[in-house]
């Protein structure tokens, strides 16, 4: 088992920026890639980014592309999510996930979840 803990979320005013962070424990962590998701009240739950074990491979939702970067510091076991530019749609639960293989787009599947950070953007 990976247990997966997020942290990070928060108010912010439209503009801003925050950075989420994914600290992973449990089960060893190596070899693992990292998914960020979010879910609006109502919506589904949507990719955001996702990045390879071994951070040459990432892969941007274009929701969040130029805006958000994903990376990791596996001498931390942490994955993290900078948002910066936040918008008030990107008003979300934001999820981290993990799986052993590295999967871009939509439609991935990941084996292991946190239970999410809200983020909320006011305008």
């Amino acid at each position: 088992q990976v247990q997966l803990v997020e942290s990070g979320g928060g108010l912010v005013q439209a503009g801003g920026s925050l950075r989420l962070s994914c600290a992973a424990s449990g089960r060893t962590f190596t070899g693992y890639a990292m998914g960020w998701f979010r879910q609006a009240p109502g919506k589904e739950r949507d990719i955001v980014a996702a990045i390879s074990w071994g951070g040459r491979r990432t892969y941007y939702a274009d929701s969040g592309k130029g805006r958000f970067t994903i990376s990791r510091d596996n001498t931390k076991n942490t994955v993290y999510l900078q948002m910066n530019s936040l918008k008030p749609e990107d008003t979300a639960v934001y999820y981290c996930a993990a799986d052993p293989l590295y999967c871009s787009g939509s439609g991935c599947h990941y084996d292991y979840w946190g239970q999410g950070t809200q983020v909320t953007v006011s305008s």
